[in-house]
């Protein structure tokens, strides 16, 4: 699956619930844990390939541990505490990594791609992960999340590289 740069409009967009998991919802998410592995990634959310719903995979081990693979559909937090800033990378903005604040510890709430739910603590780069993928699902990027300053030169660097051909 070819993954959307920084730029792209579905990466600005909230995406839609899944109301029902389906079988193209379970291809898709098999889809994107080999596109996530390959890249090689840890977490993929659904608007990075171009579909515009709430489907995220996270995988810290990519592909290493078979039974650490999350796929969560409607992920939701609902409890949060703790700050810590630390870089992140997106493999939707390929080459930067940026420091990003994000609350250290979270109680999540989905549901497995078998349809069960999922209330569960995570903290440290799990959490972190989890966060930075949610905010893939309401049209959030590393890019927003820093201050107007360096937003406005990351944002010139990346339309000169995609003028240049090289974005």
């Amino acid at each position: 699956m070819k993954i959307c740069k920084y730029g792209e409009e579905v990466l600005k967009t909230k995406a839609r619930a899944i109301d029902d998991i389906t079988q193209p919802i379970a291809d898709l998410a098999k889809a994107m844990v080999q596109t996530m592995h390959q890249a090689p990634g840890i977490g993929l959310a659904a608007p990075q390939v171009g579909e515009s719903m709430q489907l995220i995979t996270l995988d810290l081990t990519v592909g290493e541990i078979p039974e650490e693979l999350l796929i969560l559909i409607n992920p939701k937090i609902i409890a949060s505490e703790g700050f810590e800033t630390s870089e992140e990378g997106c493999l939707s903005v390929p080459g930067y990594s940026l420091p990003v604040k994000r609350k250290f510890k979270l109680l999540l709430q989905a549901t497995r791609l078998d349809g069960r739910d999922l209330r569960m603590e995570f903290e440290g780069l799990k959490a972190r992960v989890l966060q930075h993928e949610i905010d893939h699902l309401n049209g959030i990027t590393i890019v927003e999340r820093l201050s107007s300053l360096k937003r406005s030169l990351i944002k010139k660097e990346i339309s000169q590289k995609r003028k240049s051909g090289q974005w």
